[in-house]
């Protein structure tokens, strides 16, 4: 028998809207159940965790989850939650997010583990071949225009106006439902608190169309504590994609949540378990300076996401960033993490001729580089032993050469604690 997957998502928090009876179908027998994904970019984002988690919960609990990609919907645009109409995307585009997409959700769901396999299924195979004419005969006939009016994400849009396509978005995204329903047996689909109007329409034309029954849950928006927008930073969204954002930038994200949001986030974004979370909340409000609340969150999300090669990763640049590091931390960096920890340091360009034949740490500190603002004042500090090359305190006989290079191209000067200076090498 399946384990209570409702009650594991009301303790963490999850859930926002539930259709009456789905806790009780689902303890019944080992059911199906899915979750629909955009694949207007080629990675999903942090935003997205929640229903990737939501999933893995499900199948955890024995059940088989299905991530569904709106191959077909997504040349559609979903209207939920947006102002105005987006542009839509080409198959070969939507054929490239879709694959980089699933091996993101490989990570979370396993695709290969029996009878409740995760699986992934695009509804760009059961639309390609399906007529305007019979859909809107087989499908369009079983909801009435006032139904679908009355829902909010069509009725936010009435004033500002929408294209009949998205206004068709609720119909095709219902019957995803019902074809799922009838096909794989799904009898529940999840979503974000945004999606409970399209849900509905699924569950509705199950049941006009198909007569069976199908449930719905729904889990909240996730928000900061500050009231700022969850999943965003100044540098814009933050992608599950390591080049787009890399594993140290999305330990960061994790790493400077405040008390009151890790300790909520940990409990969706984690599978520890309630007294595993408790323990960590206790320890941590006894110092809470230590920060190890947020560093159990960080280690356990960027695992999951990128592996524990990038955690370790992660944590040398962290160190870097807090000046605990040496030499070696640095050239295990790669090159998106050096300058992400060093964003907005000054740089100048050498020649790599003077580099291999050796610099003076003189000339690279000061004539050549402008770094310091002479000769005499790189001896002073050379004499104080302020200077740094690469994180290593050096003296004035040190020379820079092809062996100092980070990434082969890059050297980082330091004088005292806060004064830092990257060296280009070309």
């Amino acid at each position: 028998m399946p384990n209570n997957f409702i009650e594991e998502l009301q303790w963490r928090g999850m859930i926002h809207d539930i259709m009456p009876g789905t806790e009780e179908a689902l303890l019944k027998q080992v059911s199906s159940g899915y979750i629909g994904f955009d694949p207007t970019a080629d990675s999903l984002h942090i935003g997205n965790l929640v229903q990737i988690m939501t999933l893995t919960h499900f199948q955890r609990a024995g059940h088989k989850p299905f991530a569904l990609v709106g191959g077909a919907t997504g040349m559609v645009g979903d209207p939920s939650g947006k102002s105005q109409e987006r542009n839509l995307l080409d198959s070969k585009t939507l054929d490239h997010n879709v694959a980089c997409v699933k091996k993101q959700l490989e990570r979370f769901l396993d695709f290969d583990c029996g009878e409740n396999s995760a699986e992934m299924v695009n509804n760009y195979d059961w639309f390609k071949s399906f007529s305007f004419l019979d859909f809107i005969r087989d499908v369009g006939k079983h909801l009435s225009v006032n139904y679908m009016l009355a829902k909010d994400s069509v009725k936010s849009r009435l004033e500002t106006g929408m294209s009949f396509t998205e206004f068709s978005y609720q119909l095709v995204q219902g019957y995803d439902y019902y074809y799922l329903n009838k096909h794989k047996d799904c009898i529940l689909q999840l979503g974000g608190s945004d999606q409970w109007g399209n849900i509905v329409t699924g569950t509705e034309l199950i049941r006009r169309k198909g007569g069976g029954e199908a449930y719905a849950v729904t889990t909240p928006l996730i928000k900061k504590a500050d009231g700022t927008k969850f999943g965003k930073t100044a540098g814009g969204s933050v992608w599950l994609d390591a080049e787009k954002t890399s594993p140290y930038q999305y330990y960061q994200y994790w790493m400077n949540a405040s008390d009151e949001d890790a300790a909520n986030f940990i409990k969706i974004f984690t599978l520890k378990s309630r007294e595993e979370i408790e323990a960590i909340i206790a320890e941590h409000e006894t110092a809470p300076h230590l920060r190890l609340l947020q560093q159990a969150l960080a280690e356990d999300i960027t695992i999951r996401t990128h592996g524990e090669e990038a955690l370790a990763t992660a944590i040398a640049a962290t160190k870097i960033l807090f000046g605990k590091s040496t030499s070696d931390d640095l050239k295990s960096l790669s090159e998106k993490d050096f300058f992400a920890i060093f964003d907005g340091v000054p740089q100048a360009t050498v020649s790599r001729a003077d580099v291999e034949s050796g610099m003076g740490i003189i000339d690279a500190l000061s004539a050549k580089t402008g770094f310091l603002g002479s000769n005499g004042e790189a001896r002073r500090a050379l004499k104080e032993n302020s200077i740094s090359v690469n994180k290593e305190k050096v003296n004035d006989q040190y020379r820079v050469t092809a062996d100092t290079l980070i990434n082969d191209r890059y050297v980082l000067l330091g004088k005292g604690k806060k004064n830092n200076y990257i060296l280009i090498v070309e």
